[in-house]
C-alpha cells in the first residue's frame, strides 16, 4: 500500500551526485490495502488512488524546508477542493518511519480517526500520538495492602461498584501477546483510562494482540495485579504513568476471588518503570497548555506528509557522492493524498437531501444546461445555440436535452451536484432569457439569452477564484 521501495529504486541511477539534489517525483497510483471489510463507502476500501510524491534531499535542513513548502501547499490544495476546514494535526508515524509527519483530517462525526483538540491553546493531534497528561493524586495517608474477597468480581467497573469507590481509584490490568512469539505483556494502568495501543506497540518494537490467558501462563484473568505478580522472565510488565506514586488504589490479588484494597505504588512495588501508554481523554489536560480542556472530535484522514530521513535510501543501499567525493545517503520526505476519500470528504462537506454540491475547482462539469421540453423547436434551437457559445467560452457542460419531464431532469441534476445549472424552457423563453441557478441555492437569475454565455463564463471564473475557497 506504498511505494517507497519502488521511489528508491526508480532514482537510484539519477541520484548518484550531489549536484542532482534536491529533486521530487510523484505518481497518481492504484494501491491496495488488505482490509478485512471495506467500511465507510469511499472512505475506506481496498483498493484506491493516490498521489504520491517523493522528495530527495542532501540534508535534514533541506528536507526541512522543502517539507513546510509542501505543508503549505496541501493546506491550499484542501481550501482550493472546497474543504478550507481541515486542519493539520500532529500523528504517528508507524510503520512509515521517520521522525515527525503530519495528517490532513476533515472533522466530521462519520470519521474514523479520533482528533485531539484544545480549544484554548490551538494544540492539535491525531489521538494516536497525542501524550496522555495526568493529574496523579495521593492522598495524604496511605492505608494498608488489605485483601478482600470478592467472588464472580473481573471487571473495573465490578470491583469498583462493589467497594464503592471511583475508577480513578483503582488499577487494572491489559493483557496482551506479542505477535511474533506469543509472549505476554502485562501493562498496569489506572482504572479509568484506556490502553492507546500505538504507543504500546512503538515502546515493544512490535505488533500485539489481545493475551489468550491459560493455566500455564500462571495469569488469573480478573485478578491481575501488580503484588506478588508471578511471571516468566518472558514476561514483559509495564506502568502507565498514571499510577506513578499513587495510593490506596484496588487491584486484583492475583489469586481467584480476591482483590487488594490499599494500594501504594510507591510503597508496594518495587522497582517499576513508568511510560505514557493511555489515550488522551475528553476534558484531558493539554500537552502544550496544561489546562484540562482537550475535546475528542472524530475526522477523515485526507492526506499526510512524512519527514522520513534515511530509513530507506540506506536499508536499499541507495547513496550519492557528495562534494567531497564521499558516500552518503540521501534524505526522504513523501506526501500522500488520498483520491478517492478526498472525493468522500468532499461529499461529507458538501450535500443536501437531494445529493452532493461539486465545488467548481473539482466538478466533474461546470454548467449542467436543461434543455425542458427539447421537442420544443424553440428550445432546442436557443438551447444549442446556447451549449455551443458556452463551449465557445472553453466552459465544460453537461448538455440534458432529453424529453422527460422537468421534475425528473432537476432532480437528476441535483443529484449529479453540478454547481451551476442553466435552464432553457418555454416559460423563460417567453421572456427570452434563460436561468441561472446556483446548485447550493445560494443565488437564482435570469439572463438574457444574448448576454447568457459571457454571463455563465463570468460566473465560473469567479467560483473557481482561489477568494471563493478561503
Amino acid at each position: 500500500m506504498t511505494h517507497e521501495e519502488a521511489a528508491v529504486q526508480l532514482v537510484r541511477e539519477y541520484g548518484q551526485s550531489y549536484s542532482r539534489y534536491p529533486f521530487m517525483i510523484y505518481q497518481i497510483q492504484t494501491k491496495f490495502r488488505d482490509e478485512a471489510r471495506p467500511r465507510g463507502g469511499l472512505i475506506r476500501v481496498r483498493e484506491f488512488t493516490m498521489k504520491d510524491a517523493y522528495s530527495f534531499h542532501t540534508s535534514q535542513q533541506d528536507l526541512e524546508q522543502y517539507y513546510a513548502r509542501c505543508f503549505k501547499a496541501y493546506e491550499r490544495i484542501f481550501a482550493r477542493t472546497g474543504i478550507p476546514e481541515v486542519l493539520s494535526v500532529a500523528s504517528d508515524s508507524g510503520m512509515m518511519g521517520g521522525n515527525l509527519s503530519h495528517e490532513f483530517m476533515l472533522l466530521t462525526p462519520v470519521g474514523e480517526d479520533s482528533i485531539a483538540l484544545c480549544p484554548a491553546c490551538g494544540y492539535r493531534a491525531n489521538m494516536e500520538a497525542a501524550p496522555s497528561v495526568v493529574a496523579n493524586m495521593r492522598d495524604s495517608v496511605s492505608q494498608p495492602l488489605t485483601p478482600v474477597h470478592t467472588p464472580d468480581i473481573h471487571t473495573i467497573e465490578d470491583i469498583c461498584d462493589f467497594l464503592h469507590t471511583p475508577k480513578n481509584k483503582s488499577c487494572k490490568a491489559v493483557i496482551y501477546q506479542k505477535n511474533h512469539n506469543d509472549e505476554f505483556v502485562v501493562l498496569f494502568i489506572r482504572g479509568d483510562l484506556d490502553i492507546n495501543e500505538t504507543k504500546l506497540t512503538n515502546y515493544l518494537g512490535c505488533d500485539v494482540h489481545p493475551a489468550v490467558i491459560t493455566e500455564s501462563s500462571g495469569l488469573h484473568p480478573g485478578y491481575i495485579g501488580p503484588v506478588g505478580l508471578q511471571v516468566s522472565r518472558k514476561h514483559t510488565v509495564l506502568y502507565d504513568q498514571s499510577l506513578r506514586g499513587t495510593n490506596n488504589l484496588s487491584c486484583g490479588a492475583n489469586r481467584e476471588a480476591y482483590h487488594y484494597t490499599g494500594l501504594d505504588l510507591t510503597r508496594d512495588v518495587k522497582p517499576a518503570e513508568y511510560h505514557d501508554f493511555a489515550k488522551i481523554t475528553e476534558g484531558g489536560i493539554c500537552p502544550d497548555c496544561g489546562k484540562a480542556t482537550i475535546h475528542i472530535s472524530r475526522g477523515i484522514e485526507v492526506g499526510n506528509i512524512f519527514q522520513l530521513g534515511t530509513k530507506y535510501t540506506a536499508s536499499m543501499g541507495m547513496t550519492y557522492l557528495d562534494s567531497e567525493g564521499n558516500k552518503q545517503y540521501p534524505v526522504m520526505g513523501c506526501y500522500g493524498i488520498g483520491i478517492g476519500r478526498l472525493a468522500a470528504s468532499v461529499c461529507e462537506a458538501h450535500h443536501d437531501q437531494y445529493g452532493p454540491i461539486w465545488p467548481m475547482s473539482i466538478a466533474p462539469w461546470q454548467v449542467h444546461l436543461c434543455a425542458v421540453r427539447a421537442d420544443d423547436g424553440s428550445v432546442r434551437t436557443h438551447a444549442d445555440e446556447l451549449y455551443a457559445a458556452l463551449q465557445g467560452q472553453q466552459l465544460e457542460v453537461l448538455y440534458d436535452d432529453r424529453v422527460i419531464s422537468a421534475g425528473n431532469m432537476f432532480s437528476d441534476a441535483d443529484l449529479l451536484g453540478i454547481p451551476l445549472r442553466v435552464i432553457v424552457s418555454p416559460r423563460n423563453l417567453k421572456e427570452n432569457c434563460c436561468e441561472i441557478i446556483a446548485r447550493d441555492k445560494s443565488f437564482s437569475d435570469k439572463v438574457p439569452l444574448a448576454e447568457a454565455a459571457d454571463k455563465i463564463a463570468q460566473i465560473v471564473y469567479d467560483m473557481l477564484s482561489f477568494k471563493a475557497y478561503e
